[in-house]
């Protein structure tokens, strides 16, 4: 049985790529910021599958490394990572606070190379995944976006330099880089409004096909965009 360690899982992206990576065979570890939120995605998923729900911020590098010691204790192995946990803040720089501005690099960039150095080792013993979540915000700049911006511009080099950096240890690594979604982003509801959005399901599935194409073939930066405007 495989292993995925999605984080940010509760809600939203990471919670639909964990109901797709469960209904696909694989046994998922998530993390969440709060003992609640966990509660409940896990009681949700655990229909599907092999689910393990871990209480961790990946603005703190050990609070990941012992996620991951804990994912390694019940399975053994860690095949797929999924960087997914992020923040969004979309203010005016002259509105923009320094916490704010430390908040968003610190989840949505520092968080990515907290969970990619927690789980390296065990991806290079199984030839895995790393796959990040950024944006089209991670090449497309606008207005009100300083902060989310830099965080994703960050996620989107990141990704693309670790991919040169470990295909030589068997490790492949992809970004995905979505537009609308409709999931609790910015202190959004989803909501009958959002139908023309990406859904989190659909990045599911996106994740999925990524995992099951040839070992020999690496699509290393996927824009996806809704297929329609609102």
């Amino acid at each position: 049985m495989k292993v995925a360690f999605i984080t940010g899982g509760t809600k939203g992206i990471g919670y639909g790529v964990a109901e797709r990576l469960l209904k696909e065979g694989y046994a998922v570890t998530f993390t969440g910021r709060s003992q609640e939120g966990v509660d409940t995605a896990t009681e949700s998923l655990k229909a599907l599958g092999e689910v393990l729900g871990v209480v961790a911020d990946v603005r703190d590098a050990s609070s990941l490394q012992k996620a991951v010691a804990e994912t390694l204790n019940k399975w053994g192995r860690i095949d797929a990572v999924i960087a997914n946990a992020g923040v969004g803040v979309f203010k005016n720089i002259t509105d923009l606070s320094l916490e704010e501005w430390n908040d968003t690099i610190d989840t949505n960039l520092t968080g990515v190379f907290n969970t990619v150095k927690a789980t390296l080792d065990a991806l290079i013993a199984q030839e895995g995944y790393i796959i990040t979540i950024s944006s089209l915000a991670g090449t497309n700049f606008f207005e009100n976006g300083t902060a989310y911006n830099a965080s994703k511009f960050g996620v989107t080099g990141f990704s693309q330099a670790l991919m040169l950096d470990v295909r030589s240890k068997g490790v492949k690594v992809s970004t995905i880089m979505p537009g609308s979604v409709a999931t609790y982003f910015n202190h959004h509801v989803p909501n009958e409004n959002d139908a023309w959005k990406i859904q989190p399901e659909d990045i599911g599935d996106l994740v999925a096909d990524l995992l099951k194409m040839n070992p020999r073939t690496l699509p290393s930066k996927i824009e996806v965009r809704p297929a329609k405007v609102k």
